[in-house]
């Protein structure tokens, strides 16, 4: 029998709250694997040869793997996801005056749907770069009362009263006072127990402030922000933790990526070396050579998670109508002719079969074909590993929203299908 979760929609949105910037969900993730056993190794010491449970952060993104019980040089599977969702985040001058308002400088990152950000209560979150003698360290921030706000503009003043369309320079900055209050930068500073000045750079986005929850007539419903795609980084991570119980014959990989949302270009998205360093590693701690890593390589297989498109009911003709995804209808296989998703047949058959092994339903979606397709990091890491690679999610509603909308009983069918993917019937 493959490996069981113990993921619920309540726990789904616990984690969500815990986890308002990509830097807190790798700690939140950390958290739970070092509550199993795992140990956290810096990229920079020399790795342990013994089998273990293992994980690295780095920045906003965290790899996590397991080779208790597995025979040496043994296929990966990995499940893939990433830590940023859209959101507003803070420029480099942030404190800004206008019309007797304190104002604090954002910019879209992502692809934000602005009008989701109006008019409600933000706090702040991200990290800050911090002079201690004459060493930098990181300090993580999290601000979760509502000091800021994003004002929408009156029905009265809009000139046709059918709404406006923000323009991303000039209105979308937060007011967060009227008064003299000190800079951003200077507050943030007080928040972590240090000076302004020692405060040398930063990554700061803000967040909404109401609680993830569960909701519907008959509970079977999560209202969350960030489900794209803290869904999968929770659902990876339960899989994970389920999969280490029972070891089988593959190597179980969590990789959670920053900066997918932006192209994932940065030195820790899944454009980077992380995950190709990382598995080599495991590799040549396992005895093995470059030899041996390829052969690894090979055999392996990629499900990237990524959250999926619900026929949405006031827009069904946005959909392809022969592929109709159903809320709490179970995970979704993902495929694109033109491989903004990475899944061939091959990998298709493997997904499906975890999810028979699972014991839960399968969706297939298909984009309209006239209408442009988002990607994932699913095509990325094909292509940068060489990995067999499949696109799999969950389904939902109102995507790249500051508030979005997925089905209570998917939270376990879709972490119960990952688990069975990493399980000891994987082969």
């Amino acid at each position: 029998m493959p490996p069981t979760t113990n993921a619920t929609a309540a726990r789904l949105c616990t984690f969500i709250d815990a986890s308002p910037s990509p830097f807190h969900v790798c700690e939140t993730v950390a958290a739970q694997l070092t509550d199993a056993g795992f140990v956290e190794l810096a990229e920079s010491a020399a790795w342990p040869v013994a089998e273990g449970k293992y994980f690295v952060v780095r920045g906003g993104s965290l790899v996590a793997w397991s080779t208790e019980g597995v025979a040496p040089l043994a296929p990966f599977r990995i499940v893939g996801g990433h830590t940023d969702s859209p959101n507003l985040r803070v420029k480099q001058h942030p404190d800004l005056t206008s019309a007797g308002w304190q104002l604090v400088g954002l910019e879209p990152y992502g692809g934000a749907w602005l009008n989701s950000w109006l008019d409600r209560d933000l706090g702040l979150s991200g990290r800050l770069a911090v002079r201690v003698g004459n060493v930098v360290q990181q300090k993580l921030v999290r601000v979760d009362r509502p000091v800021l706000r994003v004002p929408q503009l009156a029905i009265h003043l809009s000139e046709d009263r059918k709404g406006v369309h923000p323009d991303p320079q000039r209105h979308i900055n937060a007011v967060w006072g009227t008064g003299t209050s000190p800079g951003l930068i200077e507050y943030l500073a007080a928040e972590v127990g240090e000076d302004a000045d020692a405060v040398l750079g930063w990554e700061l986005m803000t967040h909404d402030l109401a609680p993830s929850g569960v909701i519907g007539v008959e509970s079977d419903l999560v209202s969350a922000p960030r489900l794209d795609n803290q869904g999968t980084c929770y659902a990876g991570t339960q899989a994970l933790l389920a999969a280490v119980q029972e070891p089988g014959s593959v190597v179980p990989v969590l990789a959670l990526f920053d900066h997918e949302e932006v192209g994932s270009t940065s030195d820790r998205g899944a454009q980077s070396d992380l995950l190709n360093t990382v598995l080599e590693r495991v590799v040549l701690a396992g005895g093995g050579g470059r030899e041996e890593f390829l052969r690894t390589m090979s055999e392996s297989v990629c499900a990237s998670g990524d959250m999926a498109h619900a026929t949405h009911p006031n827009y069904p003709d946005r959909h392809e109508p022969a592929h109709r995804i159903a809320i709490n209808g179970g995970p979704v296989l993902k495929v694109n002719q033109n491989l903004r998703y990475a899944t061939d047949a091959s990998g298709a058959g493997v997904f499906a079969l975890a999810c028979e092994q699972a014991g839960v339903p399968l969706q297939r979606y298909v984009h309209r074909a006239d209408l442009p397709c988002g990607s994932t990091i699913g095509p990325i890491t094909a292509a940068r590993t060489g990995l067999s690679t499949v696109d799999v999610g969950a389904a939902q509603l109102a995507m790249h929203s500051a508030r979005e909308l997925m089905g209570a009983h998917d939270v376990a069918g879709y972490a119960n299908a990952l688990a069975a993917f990493l399980g000891p019937s994987a082969s």
